[in-house]
């Protein structure tokens, strides 16, 4: 009989078997620890936007001669602004399927065209319930004829919803592109659009959602990234070590 001594203790304890777990276990938790990592990075970046956002918001109003006269209209975005003008009634869109207060509704879109300039903006004015009865029936929205000013921040056009094949065109729409709708009534229309805020009197709701980057969600992959990686660990050094079945130890044979 072979005999075995205490120096191939080891040699049995950490064979094949326990550096294949090993190694499989040390890329887990690279890899998780990597993912946790990267999640923060995300979150970091999103709050330096939702703080250049913020920033926007509090600065002064603009008027329509510093508006127009910005190299970038992007830049502009969430920025407050002061305009005055004449709303082109006849072109207002009623953008479908849009909720306030957790109601469906429309979105109502009417063209200003800017006093003293040739340069039209569409201003999201508000949300309005829909006729449950009568769905192409559109509501009254009373819009004065002569100047009016506003006050509203500067924003993209709302953001796009499903829709199915074909034109999207008419009064009631489901959503609504500048460039495309400007190539459709010839407005000179600016790039980006204005979300109206205060109360002029047209009945309309303006309880618009704040922007949001969405930092919290990455926060939230974060911990469980991390809390993957110290399950790897907690597993890999449980069942490894405390756990791991002893070894039978071979008397030394003389």
């Amino acid at each position: 009989m072979q005999s075995s001594s205490w120096a191939d203790y080891p040699a049995r304890r950490f064979g094949l078997r326990f550096w294949l777990v090993t190694l499989a276990a040390l890329v887990g938790i690279a890899v998780t620890a990597s993912l946790g990592r990267w999640q923060l990075s995300r979150a970091a970046e999103k709050e330096s936007l939702q703080a250049a956002i913020d920033a926007q918001g509090r600065l002064p109003a603009l008027d329509a001669q510093a508006l127009l006269g910005a190299a970038d209209p992007v830049a502009l975005l969430h920025r407050p602004v002061h305009l005055r003008g004449l709303w082109l009634a006849e072109r207002t869109v009623f953008l479908d399927n849009r909720q306030m207060r957790g109601q469906p509704g429309f979105y109502v879109l009417t063209p200003l065209a800017l006093e003293n300039s040739s340069t039209v903006v569409m201003v999201q004015r508000g949300w309005v319930q829909r006729n449950f009865v009568d769905r192409t029936a559109l509501p009254r929205i009373p819009t004065p004829a002569g100047l009016v000013d506003i006050q509203g921040l500067v924003v993209p056009a709302p953001s796009r919803l499903y829709e199915f094949a074909g034109e999207d065109k008419g009064t009631i729409r489901q959503n609504l592109d500048l460039g495309a709708f400007a190539q459709e009534t010839g407005l000179p229309l600016w790039q980006q659009s204005v979300q109206q805020t205060g109360d002029d009197g047209a009945g309309l709701l303006r309880e618009w959602p704040v922007p949001k980057t969405g930092v919290e969600k990455h926060y939230g992959y974060a911990f469980q990234w991390f809390g993957l990686c110290a399950l790897l660990t907690g597993l890999y050094v449980w069942f490894q070590f405390v756990r791991r079945p002893a070894v039978r130890r071979f008397p030394r044979h003389g």
